[in-house]
Protein backbone atom coordinates (compact mmCIF):
# COMPACT_ATOMS: atom_id res chain seq x y z
CA UNK A 1 0.00 0.00 0.00
CA UNK A 2 1.12 3.32 -0.66
CA UNK A 3 2.22 5.14 2.47
CA UNK A 4 -0.09 8.22 1.26
CA UNK A 5 1.49 11.86 -0.56
CA UNK A 6 3.43 14.86 0.66
CA UNK A 7 2.28 18.42 0.99
CA UNK A 8 5.84 18.84 -0.80
CA UNK A 9 5.13 20.65 -4.14
CA UNK A 10 6.56 18.16 -7.22
CA UNK A 11 9.32 19.53 -9.53
CA UNK A 12 8.78 20.66 -12.44
CA UNK A 13 10.84 20.35 -15.44
CA UNK A 14 10.04 21.96 -18.91
CA UNK A 15 10.24 19.74 -22.16
CA UNK A 16 12.32 21.97 -23.34
CA UNK A 17 14.95 22.28 -20.48
CA UNK A 18 15.35 18.15 -20.69
CA UNK A 19 15.54 18.59 -24.04
CA UNK A 20 18.84 21.37 -24.02
CA UNK A 21 20.33 19.15 -21.12
CA UNK A 22 21.41 16.53 -23.97
CA UNK A 23 23.74 19.22 -25.21
CA UNK A 24 24.81 18.77 -29.17
CA UNK A 25 25.94 14.92 -29.21
CA UNK A 26 24.13 14.32 -31.90
CA UNK A 27 23.50 10.61 -31.07
CA UNK A 28 19.98 8.82 -32.25
CA UNK A 29 19.65 6.54 -28.81
CA UNK A 30 20.59 9.59 -26.52
CA UNK A 31 17.85 11.74 -28.56
CA UNK A 32 15.34 9.15 -28.43
CA UNK A 33 15.90 8.30 -24.56
CA UNK A 34 15.62 12.62 -23.87
CA UNK A 35 12.66 12.61 -25.70
CA UNK A 36 11.30 10.00 -24.01
CA UNK A 37 12.15 11.78 -20.77
CA UNK A 38 10.84 14.82 -21.74
CA UNK A 39 7.44 13.21 -22.37
CA UNK A 40 7.59 11.77 -19.44
CA UNK A 41 8.28 15.28 -17.33
CA UNK A 42 5.13 16.66 -19.77
CA UNK A 43 3.00 14.03 -18.20
CA UNK A 44 3.87 14.21 -14.44
CA UNK A 45 0.59 15.58 -12.44
CA UNK A 46 0.45 15.88 -9.00
CA UNK A 47 -1.01 13.39 -6.41
CA UNK A 48 -3.50 15.98 -5.55
CA UNK A 49 -4.79 16.41 -8.73
CA UNK A 50 -5.67 12.26 -9.82
CA UNK A 51 -9.33 11.94 -11.35
CA UNK A 52 -10.67 8.63 -11.12
CA UNK A 53 -10.01 7.01 -14.65
CA UNK A 54 -6.59 8.08 -14.61
CA UNK A 55 -3.69 5.59 -15.57
CA UNK A 56 -0.44 6.21 -14.65
CA UNK A 57 3.28 4.83 -13.97
CA UNK A 58 4.46 6.06 -10.34
CA UNK A 59 7.69 7.87 -9.85
CA UNK A 60 8.74 5.89 -6.77
CA UNK A 61 7.72 2.31 -7.65
CA UNK A 62 4.07 0.69 -6.54
CA UNK A 63 3.86 0.35 -3.07
CA UNK A 64 7.49 1.86 -2.55
CA UNK A 65 6.32 4.58 -0.21
CA UNK A 66 5.27 8.47 -0.52
CA UNK A 67 4.39 9.90 -3.43
CA UNK A 68 4.51 13.32 -4.95
CA UNK A 69 3.54 12.81 -8.10
CA UNK A 70 3.18 10.33 -11.21
CA UNK A 71 3.21 9.85 -14.42
CA UNK A 72 -0.42 9.97 -16.14
CA UNK A 73 -0.46 7.80 -19.82
CA UNK A 74 -3.50 7.53 -22.39
CA UNK A 75 -4.95 4.22 -20.82
CA UNK A 76 -4.07 2.56 -24.26
CA UNK A 77 -0.81 2.24 -23.64
CA UNK A 78 1.12 0.32 -21.05
CA UNK A 79 0.97 1.39 -17.58
CA UNK A 80 1.16 0.18 -13.88
CA UNK A 81 -2.08 1.69 -12.64
CA UNK A 82 -5.36 3.36 -12.44
CA UNK A 83 -7.26 5.92 -10.39
CA UNK A 84 -10.31 3.64 -9.94
CA UNK A 85 -11.92 5.64 -7.17
CA UNK A 86 -12.13 8.45 -4.72
CA UNK A 87 -13.64 9.74 -1.35
CA UNK A 88 -12.73 12.58 1.34
CA UNK A 89 -11.99 11.81 4.93
CA UNK A 90 -14.15 14.97 5.54
CA UNK A 91 -15.36 13.22 9.35
CA UNK A 92 -11.90 13.76 11.23
CA UNK A 93 -10.75 17.23 12.18
CA UNK A 94 -7.25 15.70 13.36
CA UNK A 95 -4.68 13.91 11.70
CA UNK A 96 -6.09 10.17 12.29
CA UNK A 97 -2.68 8.38 11.77
CA UNK A 98 -1.33 5.74 9.22
CA UNK A 99 -3.08 3.09 10.73
CA UNK A 100 -6.73 4.76 11.08
CA UNK A 101 -6.38 5.85 7.38
CA UNK A 102 -5.39 3.07 5.84
CA UNK A 103 -8.23 1.03 7.96
CA UNK A 104 -10.77 3.77 6.72
CA UNK A 105 -9.21 3.49 3.01
CA UNK A 106 -10.17 -0.51 3.11
CA UNK A 107 -13.64 0.22 3.99
CA UNK A 108 -14.18 2.80 2.13
CA UNK A 109 -12.60 2.15 -0.73
CA UNK A 110 -14.24 -1.16 -2.36
CA UNK A 111 -17.64 0.42 -2.69
CA UNK A 112 -15.93 3.24 -4.61
CA UNK A 113 -13.86 0.94 -7.01
CA UNK A 114 -17.11 -1.13 -7.74
CA UNK A 115 -18.40 1.67 -9.30
CA UNK A 116 -15.69 1.62 -11.74
CA UNK A 117 -14.97 -1.98 -12.22
CA UNK A 118 -18.08 -4.25 -11.47
CA UNK A 119 -16.70 -7.07 -11.71
CA UNK A 120 -13.74 -7.65 -9.95
CA UNK A 121 -13.31 -11.57 -11.57
CA UNK A 122 -11.99 -9.45 -14.89
CA UNK A 123 -9.25 -7.07 -13.44
CA UNK A 124 -6.43 -8.63 -15.09
CA UNK A 125 -3.62 -11.19 -13.16
CA UNK A 126 -1.01 -9.94 -10.50
CA UNK A 127 -3.33 -6.27 -10.30
CA UNK A 128 -4.44 -4.98 -6.72
CA UNK A 129 -5.71 -2.59 -4.87
CA UNK A 130 -3.04 0.31 -4.04
CA UNK A 131 -3.99 3.52 -1.94
CA UNK A 132 -2.64 7.13 -1.77
CA UNK A 133 -4.10 8.89 1.47
CA UNK A 134 -2.85 11.67 3.29
CA UNK A 135 0.20 11.96 5.28
CA UNK A 136 0.70 14.09 8.72
CA UNK A 137 2.50 16.87 6.47
CA UNK A 138 -0.40 17.22 3.53
CA UNK A 139 -2.94 17.24 6.33
CA UNK A 140 -2.38 20.29 7.56
CA UNK A 141 -2.67 21.58 3.93
CA UNK A 142 -6.01 20.66 3.57
CA UNK A 143 -5.82 17.09 1.58
CA UNK A 144 -8.62 14.95 2.93
CA UNK A 145 -8.61 12.65 -0.40
CA UNK A 146 -8.11 9.09 -0.08
CA UNK A 147 -7.35 8.07 -4.27
CA UNK A 148 -8.14 4.06 -4.93
CA UNK A 149 -6.05 2.96 -7.15
CA UNK A 150 -5.67 -0.95 -8.94
CA UNK A 151 -1.96 -1.51 -9.97
CA UNK A 152 0.11 -3.97 -11.06
CA UNK A 153 3.68 -4.24 -8.77
CA UNK A 154 5.53 -6.43 -11.98
CA UNK A 155 4.82 -5.18 -15.17
CA UNK A 156 2.03 -3.72 -16.79
CA UNK A 157 -1.23 -3.39 -18.19
CA UNK A 158 -2.87 -1.87 -20.96
CA UNK A 159 -6.59 -0.48 -20.94
CA UNK A 160 -9.32 0.32 -18.91
CA UNK A 161 -10.62 -1.24 -16.15
CA UNK A 162 -13.75 0.48 -16.34
CA UNK A 163 -16.38 -2.04 -17.31
CA UNK A 164 -18.82 -1.02 -20.04
CA UNK A 165 -22.31 -1.91 -21.91
CA UNK A 166 -23.21 -4.34 -18.89
CA UNK A 167 -26.76 -5.62 -19.07
CA UNK A 168 -29.66 -5.59 -16.52
CA UNK A 169 -28.82 -9.23 -15.21
CA UNK A 170 -25.05 -8.82 -15.55
CA UNK A 171 -25.13 -5.89 -13.34
CA UNK A 172 -27.92 -7.63 -10.34
CA UNK A 173 -25.59 -10.51 -10.18
CA UNK A 174 -22.25 -8.48 -9.88
CA UNK A 175 -23.92 -5.85 -7.29
CA UNK A 176 -24.84 -9.02 -4.92
CA UNK A 177 -22.14 -10.75 -5.50
CA UNK A 178 -19.81 -7.75 -5.03
CA UNK A 179 -21.91 -7.00 -1.39
CA UNK A 180 -21.64 -10.54 -0.16
CA UNK A 181 -18.38 -10.84 -0.41
CA UNK A 182 -17.85 -6.86 1.36
CA UNK A 183 -19.63 -8.43 3.76
CA UNK A 184 -17.56 -10.90 4.55
CA UNK A 185 -14.11 -9.10 4.17
CA UNK A 186 -15.28 -6.06 5.53
CA UNK A 187 -16.74 -7.96 9.08
CA UNK A 188 -13.57 -10.32 9.39
CA UNK A 189 -12.97 -10.45 13.58
CA UNK A 190 -9.02 -10.04 14.33
CA UNK A 191 -8.51 -13.14 15.96
CA UNK A 192 -8.12 -16.16 14.24
CA UNK A 193 -10.03 -18.63 15.99
CA UNK A 194 -13.71 -18.46 16.84
CA UNK A 195 -13.23 -19.60 20.64
CA UNK A 196 -11.48 -16.28 20.86
CA UNK A 197 -14.08 -14.03 19.70
CA UNK A 198 -17.42 -15.76 19.06
CA UNK A 199 -19.56 -12.61 19.38
CA UNK A 200 -17.21 -11.07 16.28
CA UNK A 201 -18.07 -14.23 14.11
CA UNK A 202 -21.58 -14.28 14.90
CA UNK A 203 -21.64 -10.61 13.60
CA UNK A 204 -19.77 -11.23 10.28
CA UNK A 205 -22.27 -14.06 9.77
CA UNK A 206 -25.35 -11.53 10.07
CA UNK A 207 -23.96 -9.16 8.17
CA UNK A 208 -23.36 -12.01 5.16
CA UNK A 209 -26.50 -13.20 5.57
CA UNK A 210 -28.42 -9.52 5.52
CA UNK A 211 -25.63 -9.21 1.97
CA UNK A 212 -26.86 -12.41 1.06
CA UNK A 213 -30.77 -11.47 0.81
CA UNK A 214 -30.09 -8.81 -0.91
CA UNK A 215 -28.56 -10.46 -3.44
CA UNK A 216 -30.71 -13.37 -3.53
CA UNK A 217 -34.00 -10.58 -3.91
CA UNK A 218 -31.93 -9.02 -6.62
CA UNK A 219 -31.30 -12.73 -8.62
CA UNK A 220 -35.02 -13.15 -8.90
CA UNK A 221 -35.40 -11.04 -12.05
CA UNK A 222 -33.18 -13.23 -13.30
CA UNK A 223 -34.21 -16.74 -15.07
CA UNK A 224 -31.63 -18.09 -16.79
CA UNK A 225 -31.12 -21.88 -16.29
CA UNK A 226 -27.30 -21.71 -14.22
CA UNK A 227 -28.63 -18.47 -12.19
CA UNK A 228 -31.76 -20.19 -10.82
CA UNK A 229 -29.84 -23.02 -9.56
CA UNK A 230 -26.93 -20.51 -8.26
CA UNK A 231 -30.09 -18.60 -6.31
CA UNK A 232 -31.13 -22.02 -4.83
CA UNK A 233 -27.57 -22.85 -3.96
CA UNK A 234 -27.12 -19.35 -2.48
CA UNK A 235 -30.73 -19.35 -0.44
CA UNK A 236 -29.13 -22.78 1.47
CA UNK A 237 -26.08 -20.63 2.10
CA UNK A 238 -28.13 -17.89 3.78
CA UNK A 239 -30.24 -19.77 6.14
CA UNK A 240 -26.31 -21.22 7.00
CA UNK A 241 -25.60 -18.31 7.87
CA UNK A 242 -28.40 -17.13 9.63
CA UNK A 243 -27.89 -20.34 11.57
CA UNK A 244 -24.21 -19.31 12.78
CA UNK A 245 -25.40 -15.76 13.26
CA UNK A 246 -27.74 -16.89 15.83
CA UNK A 247 -25.81 -20.13 17.30
CA UNK A 248 -26.15 -20.81 21.50
CA UNK A 249 -22.72 -22.57 21.37
CA UNK A 250 -19.39 -22.66 19.26
CA UNK A 251 -20.20 -26.12 18.39
CA UNK A 252 -23.40 -24.67 17.31
CA UNK A 253 -21.95 -22.10 15.29
CA UNK A 254 -19.01 -24.53 13.70
CA UNK A 255 -21.49 -26.85 12.52
CA UNK A 256 -23.53 -23.47 10.81
CA UNK A 257 -20.25 -21.72 9.59
CA UNK A 258 -19.11 -24.98 7.70
CA UNK A 259 -21.95 -24.62 5.09
CA UNK A 260 -22.31 -21.08 5.23
CA UNK A 261 -18.41 -20.85 3.91
CA UNK A 262 -18.79 -23.54 1.48
CA UNK A 263 -22.19 -21.96 0.18
CA UNK A 264 -20.11 -18.89 -0.96
CA UNK A 265 -17.42 -21.07 -2.45
CA UNK A 266 -16.83 -18.39 -5.28
CA UNK A 267 -16.43 -21.63 -7.68
CA UNK A 268 -19.68 -22.34 -7.00
CA UNK A 269 -20.58 -19.02 -9.12
CA UNK A 270 -18.45 -20.23 -12.35
CA UNK A 271 -21.17 -21.52 -14.16
CA UNK A 272 -23.77 -18.78 -13.94
CA UNK A 273 -20.99 -16.21 -14.70
CA UNK A 274 -20.06 -18.26 -17.95
CA UNK A 275 -23.52 -18.30 -18.46
CA UNK A 276 -24.48 -14.35 -18.02
CA UNK A 277 -21.08 -14.27 -20.01
CA UNK A 278 -18.64 -12.53 -17.15
CA UNK A 279 -14.87 -13.80 -16.41
CA UNK A 280 -14.75 -16.88 -14.94
CA UNK A 281 -11.24 -17.14 -13.49
CA UNK A 282 -11.68 -17.10 -10.05
CA UNK A 283 -9.44 -13.88 -8.39
CA UNK A 284 -5.98 -15.97 -6.94
CA UNK A 285 -6.45 -14.90 -3.15
CA UNK A 286 -10.08 -16.06 -2.95
CA UNK A 287 -9.24 -19.52 -4.34
CA UNK A 288 -6.59 -19.94 -1.74
CA UNK A 289 -9.20 -19.00 1.27
CA UNK A 290 -11.56 -21.20 -0.08
CA UNK A 291 -9.24 -24.14 -0.81
CA UNK A 292 -7.90 -24.07 2.56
Amino acid sequence: MFSGVTSRPARHMSAAVALLAIGAVGCADVIDSAKDGAKKVVRQRSVFSLDTGDCYNPNAGVGDGTEVSVEVVPCTEAHKGQVVGEFSVDEKSEYPGDAELSKLADTGCPPETQKFVSDPWAVPEGVGLFIYYPTKESWTTGDRAVSCTYAKESGTFAGSLKNTSLDADQLAYLKGADAVYQAFWNNQPEADQIEKDLPGYKKQAKAVSKALDAHLASLKSVDQPETVKLRAQLGEAAEAWKDAASAGSIDDFYIAYDMAFTGIDPQKSVAARKELKLATTVPADDAEVWAS
